[in-house]
């Protein structure tokens, strides 16, 4: 028994086989998926899903890519003679998208923000480099934009929508049989997962986070230099590189070779900043390189001390504060100084990257001032608190004798009436 729509495959192909001569089909709007939608498995599939193709909510149809003439049904559409390809061989793929995706007149007609020299940074990518040898296994085009649908990049069901750039990379690079071959680790997606990126992309949704693509380009993808990793980080955190460049460390870095950021940052396993990681004891990353009593030791434990004297004296400002606010008094005012401390602290972490105390005392002693200025006016509260306490007090103990010295003399005067 034939499947129903195997069935109806073959009755197309038979009615179109027994057209008479001379008699044109019944044009279709589309015959590839007229007939493609009948079939099952993979010749199914592409016209099954093409409602979420951006090529077809755009307007173009399967022949667009694929050649071939829609107007007809059967295996007349696949005539050479109207121009059918077919699907393209893996390593044919980039040279297949670039038939529009390189023609910025083809493209301003659809997207005209979208750029058209793709094909040219993949050529220069270690995928597109390794497909030229002719590597049939490296990700090209389909690999992670998809295939039959392509989505929109905006489409959050699209492969390379940006909370889902790990995953899609990590499809080949979290593969340890494909990734054997070259030698490349494959622990990468789950170092990422873990890291502060991954937890604010992955975990909070926040698509400002970078992903794989942020670091390492999307169609010229490169791992980045020993030289270019400060840049690289430096897309977003370009105070602190600016901050870098102006510490010791840059000239060792580069005599030695080190990639800046990574040294003390890692790579895909980066963690949230913390100030044990300063200072001259583990787990402190300053005494990997620097012994406790060496030069660079001493400064590192300057800049740990210098941040913890700091963060005591808003302690103790919260903590005068705190009280005040408990017992109902505004202390509206000491919080905008204690606003100003926790920027100060902000600001004195980041200038760390100079390695140098005296920069580090600047927004230190300015984080200092401002605590001050909290817990003096927390220290004036508790004052005033304790005045009023201490007034209510007196007038309640007036009161209270006055109560007592009332009731006594009513009851006198009870006595002396019997």
């Amino acid at each position: 028994m034939i499947a129903t729509p195997l069935l109806g495959a073959v009755v197309i192909m038979l009615g179109t086989l027994l057209r008479p001569p001379g008699t044109a089909a019944a044009p279709a709007a589309d015959g590839c998926t007229t007939c493609h939608s009948a079939l099952e498995g993979r010749l199914g599939r592409p016209a099954q899903r093409a409602a979420a193709d951006v090529h077809i909510r755009r307007g173009l149809g399967c022949a667009s890519c694929h050649g071939g003439d829609p107007r007809e049904l059967g295996m007349d559409a696949h005539r050479p003679r109207a121009g059918f390809v077919g699907a393209p061989r893996p390593t044919e793929v980039p040279q297949f998208c670039a038939r529009c995706h390189s023609r910025p007149e083809t493209m301003r007609r659809f997207n005209p923000r979208l750029p058209t020299d793709q094909l040219a940074r993949f050529q220069t990518s270690v995928h597109g480099r390794r497909l030229a040898r002719g590597d049939p296994n490296v990700a090209t085009c389909t690999s992670c934009h998809g295939v039959h649908p392509v989505r929109a990049v905006g489409d959050t069901a699209s492969p390379v929508y940006p909370t889902n750039v790990p995953q899609t990379c990590a499809r080949c690079h979290a593969d340890a049989k494909r990734m054997r071959s070259y030698g490349i680790a494959t622990t990468q997606y789950e170092q990422y997962r873990a890291s502060v990126h991954g937890t604010a992309l992955l975990d909070r949704g926040n698509r400002q986070a970078p992903a794989c693509n942020d670091c390492h380009d999307n169609h010229g993808a490169v791992p980045p230099g020993v030289t270019s990793v400060a840049n690289v980080c430096a897309q977003c955190h370009s105070a602190t590189r600016d901050l870098f460049v102006r510490s010791p460390h840059k000239a060792a870095f580069d005599i030695l070779g080190e990639a800046e950021c990574t040294v003390c940052h890692g790579r895909h396993d980066i963690a949230f900043p913390t100030d044990e990681m300063i200072g001259a004891r583990p787990p402190a990353v300053c005494a990997r390189c620097h012994p406790g009593d060496s030069a660079g030791g001493q400064a590192a434990a300057r800049l740990r001390a210098q941040l913890e004297r700091l963060k005591t004296a808003m302690a103790g400002a919260e903590t005068l504060l705190g009280q005040a606010a408990r017992a109902g008094m505004d202390v509206t005012e000491a919080g905008l100084d204690l606003d100003e401390a926790r920027t100060q602290l902000i600001l004195a972490r980041a200038v760390t990257h100079t390695a140098s105390p005296a920069e580090v005392e600047k927004p230190v002693a300015a984080g200092r001032a401002a605590a001050a200025r909290a817990r003096a006016f927390g220290q004036a509260a508790i004052a005033e608190l304790t005045f009023r306490r201490r007034g209510l007090a007196a007038s309640l103990a007036v009161i209270v004798f006055v109560a007592v010295t009332v009731a006594l003399k009513i009851r006198e005067l009870e006595r002396s009436g019997r």
